[in-house]
């Protein structure tokens, strides 16, 4: 993407856009990019994967995880991320804005595996008192290191799909394709 391009997303979302959500591949930095957006536009953040988990890693029930995310997008001003296809129409259709960190497949295997072994050794709490486990990030058909290789290429797929829809054409949709053009945007758009 061009520096003029990056400037004027840069500008969209300094000075107008207020509903953002955040987009890619599990483990690609979508909470941390939405943390920071957030941040500095004094927003609030919502991570979806803290609205879905309860401890145990049990899933919220289905009523209940739309009715809490009918309840959010209503609010006028926030940063969204996440993947949930369950929820995607109720935020997207309220959405101004869309970023989609589309970076390569080795990049975000990378960063699943660093973060994934991170939490696993230090036991970090996550979403509903839950932790990593080494059983699940290694033995487990439900490791996020195999979520990841499973998922890949259908979001690369289906992502420019969805943004031509015609109940999605009010969306700004900006695609960032690596970590340091992501961190260039983020820099940039700080300065107006």
């Amino acid at each position: 993407m061009a520096r003029k391009s990056l400037i004027q997303h840069g500008l969209i979302l300094k000075n107008n856009v207020s509903r953002i959500v955040v987009v890619g591949t599990s483990g690609s930095g979508k909470t941390t990019l939405a943390h920071n957006i957030a941040k500095k536009l004094n927003i609030s953040h919502i991570e979806l994967d803290a609205v879905h988990w309860q401890p145990n890693w049990t899933p919220v029930q289905k009523d209940v995880f739309l009715e809490k995310i009918h309840h959010i997008v209503s609010n006028d001003k926030w940063v969204i991320d996440g993947n949930y296809s369950i929820v995607r129409d109720i935020m997207w259709q309220r959405a101004e804005m869309i970023i989609w960190l589309d970076y390569s497949l080795p990049v975000i295997f990378w960063q699943v595996l660093v973060r994934s072994l991170r939490r696993a050794i230090t036991r970090e709490v996550l979403w509903g008192s839950n932790r990593e486990s080494w059983r699940k990030l290694f033995f487990s058909r439900n490791s996020i290191l195999l979520w990841v290789l499973q998922t890949y290429r259908r979001r690369r797929r289906e992502y420019p799909i969805m943004f031509e829809q015609p109940e999605y054409k009010h969306l700004h949709v900006l695609r960032l394709r690596s970590p340091a053009q992501t961190k260039k945007w983020l820099d940039e758009f700080e300065h107006f």
